[in-house]
């Protein structure tokens, strides 16, 4: 399975979680272990969106995919 799929698979198990608080992910690129997401809707927004970002997404990222180094949010 391709990264970007592997990390598509794991942004579908969190989505529910973001959709809850009014909010989504959108993966746009992996490229040499970097996922590039874009916060969207009320986690666009959020004060708390780097907190989510990092403790969130990036810590299952990090669990689920080896090869993953960095997550990075773009806008």
């Amino acid at each position: 399975m391709e990264l970007y799929d592997q990390v598509e698979e794991v942004l579908d198990k969190l989505r529910p979680y973001l959709q809850r608080d009014g909010g989504d992910v959108q993966l746009v690129d992996v490229e040499d272990g970097i996922v590039k997401l874009r916060l969207m809707g009320a986690c666009g927004s959020c004060p708390s969106s780097t907190i989510t970002l990092k403790a969130g997404i990036e810590r299952a990222l990090f669990e689920e995919i080896p090869g993953i180094v960095e997550v990075q949010q773009v806008f």
